[in-house]
């Protein structure tokens, strides 16, 4: 089999490619599709997708016809892993390990098509649509491929989530951790407790910028999630094999959710009912009470949650929860006693700890960003590894399992160059190469430990990110340098073919054109990308390795 990056501008990278040759396939009217049992979302995905982007009705057609697109399942295969086969006087042949390896499979054909094939009606009716021969064989590297996006600090629509769906589907991601609740809004209905979108779903203005700026948008903003649209983006990310990881946060980034329901704050401390959701950026003092009432009302808002998301992880984040009030309060400090915790880290090891056994109880996994680490590991918990990969490691080295997302390599919101237009430029920059040469399984790590890294996640973190566009332009193209990491089995970093990759993006470019992709241009930002005056902060020189 030959070199992969001399045959094909697959992004990710297959694991080998056989030719491809200067005869063809070619795809046309009278192609007809014939899908095995269990291969329906592909089936399915290819007649509502692909075929209205080509003008292809590939209507069903028998096993043998020579002119055809093949789907069958493979237990030869790993489950994730798929083989396709374009053969002339055979037509199109994908088989998976699993559903979801067939539907890899069709990403993948989608790929070899053409940019045409990326858009939502054919551009050349009447054109026939030629693919070299030749036979492709992969699979991934990591079970947890994984982008993260946060719509609580700015809000997308229904249909923006769709879309993202669609985008990581495309680059073979599979896990959409849906940041759903932060101090600046609470995005999901929970029928029991209806303030928590009445009231903590709104906020009367936003900082623009930075928190350092001062400027403010002067109008209200926000928006949530009904049930059924939580269970249309559940079910739609199903058809695509994306499992999606709800996060609620506790017991930090709650001041939404006690603007809504003021007595589960620190009410000894302060007066929770002046509180409003929070308008500006950063890390908020006001945090949850550890009392029983806080730990009944977040049960019953987990108990909807799990009637919504039916995967195996629920995310609590645990993250930079101040503990200034906890100190302050003697509701806490009681507690503290009362359950002879020692201090503050202790008691948000208990809170934290408390979900844990509750989720377990319920067949769920409890997965949280690397404070819950704080005050001693709530056992059966899986960890995401954001202040560096010092989190992750200690954690597999507990036997637990982890999913690497260190700031200084995946944040996305982190600018990607350092030049003066850069629009609100935060952090390290973090170029496309940068994110390329990223590699998920620290050297500390033994083959024993390195098991439990389960796999890696890019974050979209969306403080400075107001509207789709900026979103896009945050995360690609550097979403397709990090989908590589994840699927292929790459070189170590510095021996990376980065110049390859680069040529295979030139290709690239065009499908995420024909999708409608505002990703930063190669050259920088176009004029309406830029935000010139509003203010960053930015932070020089090379990310610490932690």
């Amino acid at each position: 089999m030959a070199d992969v990056s001399s045959t094909t501008d697959v992004i990710p990278a297959p694991r080998a490619v056989e030719g491809p040759m200067r005869c063809a396939v070619v795809l046309d009217q009278d192609t007809a599709l014939w899908a095995a049992p269990g291969t329906g979302t592909t089936e399915r995905w290819l007649r509502s997708t692909l075929g209205p982007a080509l003008g292809l009705p590939l209507p069903p057609g028998p096993q043998e016809s020579r002119n055809s697109v093949r789907l069958r399942l493979d237990d030869t295969l790993e489950p994730e892993g798929y083989r396709l086969d374009v053969i002339i006087n055979r037509g199109v042949e994908i088989r998976g390990g699993s559903a979801a390896g067939v539907f890899w499979g069709a990403q993948t054909l989608r790929q070899l098509l053409g940019p045409d094939a990326f858009r939502r009606a054919p551009v050349r009716p009447g054109v026939t649509h030629a693919i070299p021969h030749q036979s492709i064989e992969d699979s991934p590297r990591f079970r947890w491929r994984g982008l993260m996006l946060d719509v609580a600090r700015h809000f997308m629509p229904k249909d923006g989530v769709l879309r993202y769906l669609d985008l990581m589907a495309a680059h073979k991601l599979n896990v959409f951790h849906f940041h759903l609740t932060d101090d600046q809004g609470w995005r999901v209905e929970i029928e029991r407790y209806p303030k928590l979108t009445e009231v903590g779903s709104w906020r009367a203005r936003t900082k623009f910028g930075h928190r350092a700026s001062p400027l403010w948008e002067e109008k209200p903003h926000g928006g949530f999630y009904t049930q059924d649209d939580i269970r249309e983006i559940v079910a739609y990310a199903a058809e695509r094999h994306i499992s999606v990881v709800p996060e609620i946060d506790v017991p930090g980034h709650s001041q939404a959710a006690i603007a809504a329901y003021p007595e589960l704050g620190n009410t000894d401390v302060i007066d929770t009912t002046s509180l409003s959701v929070w308008d500006t950026w950063g890390i908020n003092k006001n945090v949850l009470a550890p009392t029983d009432n806080t730990l009944r009302f977040y049960e019953g808002v987990f108990e909807e949650v799990l009637g919504l998301f039916p995967g195996e992880f629920i995310h609590v984040g645990g993250d930079e929860c101040a503990k200034e009030q906890w100190r302050e309060s003697p509701t806490a400090q009681a507690r503290i006693r009362e359950l002879g915790v020692g201090d503050e880290d202790g008691l948000q090891s208990w809170f934290i700890g408390h979900f844990d056994k509750w989720l377990a109880a319920r067949g769920r996994r409890l997965i949280g960003w690397d404070e819950i680490l704080e005050g001693g590991l709530a056992p059966g918990a899986a960890v995401s590894s954001w202040r560096g990969y010092a989190g992750g490691i200690t954690a597999a080295r507990a036997g637990h399992d982890v999913v690497m997302c260190p700031e200084q390599q995946v944040y996305l919101d982190h600018r990607q160059h350092d030049g003066a237009d850069e629009p609100v430029p935060i952090g390290y920059v973090r170029t496309l190469e940068d994110v390329f040469r990223f590699e998920p399984v620290p050297p500390e790590l033994g083959p024993e430990e390195a098991r439990h890294v389960l796999g890696t996640q890019a974050n979209l973190w969306t403080e400075v990110m107001e509207d789709a566009g900026r979103v896009d332009y945050q995360a690609f193209p550097r979403l397709a340098a990090f989908a590589e990491v994840a699927w292929s089995a790459l070189p170590a970093s510095a021996e990376r073919d980065f110049a390859g990759f680069e040529r295979r993006m030139t290709a690239h470019y065009r499908r995420l054109d024909a999708l409608g992709v505002s990703y930063r241009p190669p050259a920088g930002p176009r004029p309406w990308q830029q935000r010139p005056g509003v203010a960053g902060r930015p932070i020089e020189g090379s990310p610490p390795n932690v």
